[in-house]
């Protein structure tokens, strides 16, 4: 078995830290021949490049940042052990890295990811959003803990992950007041010609709202495509258009953005997935989040609507 030669990763932390080997060498009373080989030595064992020079100073390489990250774990980790030992804990939370989809609605990720402020366990949680073919890149390396995504991760991804179905709910066409008493009665006829405001056009979702509106002979007036959900329904709210949304937030549509149900997106639905290298959830904020959202948010399509 290959050892790692942490006295090696010290040195490489405090430059990293520092900047440059020079306030690493004054930081660690040490002569920088010292820091200088170990550091080659380092790099030599792990096969990659650790720094390339960026004035007079240094700057991690993209391999380097990975390395910095788990380091500065690492290290963090002896420094609360040692106040541990000394009697003197420091109440370290428990870290939730969360990537999310940039395809899940805002309020979707809000009420998945909110059980795990309530732990018992304090938990701090760390967001990044992104498509989710990039964030599927971040389970790879460990980066993150858990994706919230719209679709499932798949062989073709080639990264070694599972899908944990939060749940499937349906969907349903929102809008102002205005829009609400002059597009509801005759509802979907009534939809002819009426502003939507309308997903990205290469989203899930765009294609099977197109799929539906042509089945019923709905030809909108586009208003809008939008990638950034809260966006669209902030125009939304302005009373620009029509707008799809899951129904699992239909209450917070509702009671936020102010605006009614036009109707219901029948034979349409939406489903969410947290992706994790896990098989069997083994992070606790990963675990709480799951459950919740299977036994609340996703429970009951009914008790969304009023």
């Amino acid at each position: 078995m290959e050892w790692l030669n942490y006295h090696h990763l010290l040195y490489f932390w405090a430059v990293a830290k520092e900047g440059s080997v020079t306030r690493a060498c004054e930081r660690l009373r040490l002569a920088q021949p010292t820091i200088s080989g170990q550091l080659k030595v380092l790099e030599d064992t792990l096969g990659e490049k650790l720094f390339v020079k960026s004035g007079r100073g240094l700057a991690l390489t993209e391999v380097g940042r990975v390395v910095y990250q788990y380091a500065d774990e690492i290290f963090g980790l002896g420094r609360e052990l040692q106040d541990v030992l000394r009697g003197r804990p420091r109440g370290r939370p428990l870290r939730l890295l969360a990537g999310i989809s940039d395809m899940v609605p805002k309020l979707i990720a809000y009420r998945v990811l909110q059980p795990a402020r309530t732990m018992a366990e304090p938990v701090q949680l760390v967001c990044d959003e992104d498509a989710s073919e990039r964030l599927f890149s971040g389970l790879a390396e460990h980066r993150l803990d858990v994706v919230l995504s719209e679709v499932p991760i798949t062989a073709a991804t080639r990264v070694k992950a599972y899908n944990h179905l939060l749940g499937t709910c349906g969907v349903t066409w929102f809008g102002s007041a205005e829009l609400v008493a002059r597009y509801r009665k005759g509802f979907p006829k009534s939809l002819n010609g009426a502003p939507f405001l309308l997903p990205i056009p290469d989203s899930t979702l765009r294609r099977s709202l197109d799929y539906w509106m042509e089945a019923r002979g709905v030809h909108p007036l586009v208003a809008g495509e939008f990638k950034d959900s809260a966006l669209l329904k902030a125009f939304g709210q302005a009373g620009a258009g029509i707008f799809a949304a899951p129904d699992a937030i239909e209450k917070e549509i509702r009671n936020h953005y102010k605006c009614g149900v036009v109707g219901r997106v029948e034979g349409v639905t939406e489903s969410y997935y947290a992706i994790s290298v896990e098989r069997k959830l083994k992070h606790p904020a990963v675990a709480a989040i799951c459950e919740a959202a299977r036994d609340q948010l996703f429970a009951s399509p009914d008790k969304h609507r009023k």
